[in-house]
């Protein structure tokens, strides 16, 4: 016994079994949140999903698609994306980008936006290529680049107070050009764009836009244009994609998301879009990794595009629709954070509004000298007293900069008016406890 007993103990492994690349990428902000939410949250304004029902005509799609006759839908179909689905993309997408677009080459189908990100950064990324990220981030971008070898170089956009005590808008937050110039070397591969921007809700203007393209043409880096909330942009805003701006097609992976574009993020349907010379090589990453996408969900939103290329420009497509109704759901919610004393930032785009709580530090002590950004103390304290679910900001920026802008907390308001009516019933009561002695 005693031998078995030693031979066993030999038999363990000593060597690590993590893989190096996995160093310092293992926590996860949505995890913690989602179920400390699930935990305690009454009122769920945290993570990024709608809690009302993608449009009829989708889910009649849907329906259609599972209980046609055509019993192939429920079997592979091509890998790199269902030809219908390709073939519609690169017809609406050229049209926007005043192009013509190939389905076969310049259009590829992914599990989402997410694994297109991941396609990106593992076709394109060496080891110790330097990928400009602009912050507040999607926080996907860095363990993304670390996986790949790379190392991410941070830019802010910095806030400037607006004039007369109005609210802060998102455009308010802005690169400094001199700053954004110095973050490019011989050694910067990419840069990571996200407008619409998660976080903030910020729609990068032309200028910006081409402030950026002039340096990528310059450094030859090339852009990841996260692009997910491109048709969620308010007041009249425009959505400029970097990839129509001179020199910039070549250069240019353009990344999009169904679940977004739709209001169905459980079907993981996204897809990129660019020059074969760089979709090439997601392929080469896409077919050694997931390989393919569900059948049935790619089926349904070609047919929820068939739609929308019809409606083009007409007040009933969803497209023109979707956006009207977020606007009024966040003016809604500024109202009501703003009533509050919860400063809102007012976004131009996504589904997200971000406000200072500064006024509000009263109830969740400072701690100095914390290793835990405030915010994010503040962000748990309000789930857990409060019933009502956050995001602190501080998860939008890298471990050196989390302490900079640590007084805001991320909302979602691209819920149910039900919902929004209970978040600000929570803040009413809250504001009440704390003005009455």
């Amino acid at each position: 016994q005693t031998h078995f007993l030693s031979l066993s103990l030999q038999a363990k492994m000593s060597r690590p079994v993590q893989a190096r690349r996995l160093e310092g990428t293992d926590k996860n902000i949505w995890v913690e949140f989602v179920k400390l939410a699930a935990t305690y949250s009454t009122v769920n304004l945290g993570q990024g999903f709608p809690d009302f029902p993608p449009p009829d005509f989708l889910k009649e799609a849907f329906t259609r698609a599972l209980s046609r006759e055509n019993d192939m839908l429920h079997q592979y179909t091509r890998a790199f994306g269902h030809p219908p689905l390709v073939k519609i993309l690169a017809q609406y997408f050229g049209k926007l980008l005043g192009r013509d677009l190939d389905p076969m080459t310049n259009v590829m189908v992914t599990v989402g936006a997410y694994q297109a990100l991941f396609c990106c950064f593992q076709a394109f990324i060496d080891e110790g290529d330097e990928v400009i990220i602009i912050e507040p981030f999607f926080d996907c971008y860095e363990p993304m680049v670390k996986m790949a070898g790379g190392m991410p170089v941070f830019v802010a956009l910095r806030p400037k107070a607006p004039k007369d005590g109005k609210l802060m808008s998102s455009a308010d937050w802005q690169l400094d050009p001199t700053e954004l110039a110095s973050k490019f070397s011989e050694r910067t591969k990419a840069i990571v764009l996200n407008s619409p921007n998660n976080p903030l809700g910020k729609v990068f203007s032309r200028g910006e836009l081409e402030l950026i393209a002039d340096l990528c043409v310059k450094h030859d880096v090339l852009c990841i244009s996260d692009e997910v909330y491109e048709w969620l942009v308010y007041d009249g805003k425009e959505h400029i994609r970097i990839a129509s701006l001179q020199g910039m097609w070549d250069r240019t992976v353009i990344i999009g998301s169904a679940g977004k574009t739709f209001s169905a993020t459980g079907w993981k349907v996204g897809w990129t879009m660019g020059p074969n010379r760089l979709l090439q090589h997601l392929r080469t990453v896409h077919q050694n990794s997931v390989y393919h996408c569900a059948t049935v969900a790619q089926e349904a939103v070609a047919q929820g595009f068939q739609r929308e290329l019809e409606l083009y420009g007409k007040p009933e497509s969803y497209f023109i629709q979707l956006p009207k109704e977020l606007q009024q759901k966040r003016d809604w919610l500024v109202q009501s954070l703003d009533a509050v004393g919860m400063k809102p930032i007012i976004p131009e785009g996504t589904y997200f509004l971000v406000a200072d709580i500064s006024e509000f530090k009263s109830d969740v002590p400072d701690i100095p000298d914390s290793d835990e950004p405030y915010d994010s103390r503040f962000a748990k304290w309000m789930v857990k007293n409060k019933g009502l679910a956050a995001i602190p900001l501080s998860a939008f920026y890298c471990g050196a900069h989390k302490h900079n802008y640590n007084h805001f907390i991320r909302f979602c308001f691209a819920k149910e008016e039900a919902t929004l009516k209970a978040a600000n019933d929570i803040l009413q009561k809250w504001k009440w406890e704390k003005t009455t002695p």
